[in-house]
């Protein structure tokens, strides 16, 4: 791949204009990275102290008594956000959706159990278990292909 950057002051924003002989694997990726939204910020609330979370750590997202918690391998953070604020600044291509009260990283599962009737068994990286809600459960499988 050829990089060419031309600097000219007629332009009062940046253009960018991809060249290629077909859409190739590699034109769609750069599409998708160049369109991408910078990732928004979530911090979260440990031992009294404020920690930005980078995305990719997430484990699970959820809400619980009225408050919201976020898990990485380090811990478990209280959110200041509600649950669907989160949803709207995390990544929709890492992260889903499975109840009303919990949101995941894709990234982060180890196996989707289906052996349960009428919904789906989610074991995390972290040891945890968790399930998909009954209303989440098509959408998971079409998430998964089956």
């Amino acid at each position: 791949m050829q990089v060419e950057i031309k600097i000219d002051s007629a332009y009062t924003e940046p253009k960018i204009v991809v060249m290629a002989s077909a859409m190739t694997d590699e034109v769609q990726d750069i599409v998708r990275k160049l369109s991408e939204e910078a990732p928004q910020i979530i911090s979260g609330i440990r031992d009294g102290k404020v920690e930005v979370l980078e995305q990719e750590k997430l484990i699970r997202i959820f809400s619980n008594t009225g408050k919201v918690f976020a898990v990485t391998d380090k811990g478990e953070y209280v959110l200041r956000l509600r649950l669907y604020e989160v949803e709207e600044r995390l990544n929709p291509h890492r992260f889903v959706r499975i109840s009303n009260s919990e949101i995941i990283n894709l990234k982060k599962v180890s196996s989707f159990d289906l052996s349960f009737t009428g919904t789906i068994c989610v074991r995390l990286s972290n040891g945890a278990v968790t399930y998909v809600s009954r209303r989440y459960v098509s959408k998971i499988k079409k998430i998964l292909g089956i």
